[in-house]
């Protein structure tokens, strides 16, 4: 009876051993990939077109979401916010501010960056993801074209300078949101919502927001493009390759959020 117990503590050990070493290697071929595409970026290689494709993509064709989830937040925030303080206050005071700052500051970046996450970054895993087990990877090897640099340099690119633009409109459709309900529910007039969101808040609050979203993006589109080139096992394997692409950029976005709070902050970036 000891010895069966044993051997299933070895087995045990050499399973963690190798789940170790796996994640280990998963993180090893994810940097060398980011440093192969940034390789080819600061080379000047770049196929503007498939670039300017993916932007189309990522960018335009994610406006229409973007602006629901982000104009229903602004929504939210203004009533519950205005609820809070007429509780406190006996009046809805500062609503601009607090749904300004909270939409600028970090739920703008994050809501965006989840959505995108969901909507961009599933699909750039499905679409390496396929090419891989039905060998076309290995198609553009042949031809001598390398994948990163004609599949995963344009992907970076564009979201990369896409998300930041989406995190400035979503910031847009969600103070509109507030200012809506601002208007309708506690009767603040357009003037006085929009000086609150003005007089308190400094160019380092946008900057706050925009600096994160920049971050969001590498972190979304190197968890997919990796999720997708390591691909395997058919048409589950792409199932699987992209669940866990959308699982790993949720939480990696949601763990760096604190962290880059915390260095912004304290580089006064606020």
């Amino acid at each position: 009876m000891i010895k069966n117990f044993l051997i299933i503590l070895k087995g045990r050990q050499e399973n963690r051993i190798k789940s170790v070493y796996l994640s280990l290697e998963d993180l090893g071929e994810a940097v060398q990939m980011t440093f192969d595409t940034f390789k080819w970026i600061f080379s000047g290689k770049i196929n503007v077109k498939n670039t300017i494709a993916q932007m189309v993509e990522m960018g335009y064709r994610s406006f229409p979401i973007i602006a629901l989830t982000s104009f229903s937040t602004g929504m939210v925030l203004a009533l519950q916010s205005g609820t809070a303080l007429t509780n406190l206050f006996n009046e809805p005071v500062y609503v601009g501010m607090l749904t300004g700052y909270s939409l600028v500051l970090e739920l703008g970046p994050l809501i965006t960056a989840i959505v995108v996450s969901g909507r961009v970054g599933a699909a750039i895993t499905a679409e390496l993801g396929t090419m891989k087990v039905t060998e076309q990877l290995d198609a553009l090897y042949t031809l001598g074209t390398s994948p990163v640099q004609y599949l995963a340099v344009p992907r970076f690119i564009a979201i990369v300078l896409m998300l930041p633009l989406l995190v400035a409109f979503a910031n847009i459709c969600g103070i509109c949101g507030g200012l809506l309900v601002s208007i309708s529910s506690w009767d603040i007039t357009t003037y006085k919502f929009m000086s609150d969101i003005l007089d308190n808040m400094t160019w380092r609050s946008l900057a706050h927001g925009l600096i994160k979203s920049v971050f969001f993006a590498l972190i979304i589109v190197i968890v997919a493009c990796h999720k997708g080139f390591t691909t395997s096992g058919g048409a589950e394997g792409v199932g699987k390759a992209t669940t866990s692409s959308v699982m790993y950029s949720l939480v990696l976005v949601l763990i760096s959020d604190y962290f880059l709070t915390l260095l912004l902050v304290a580089l006064k970036i606020k």
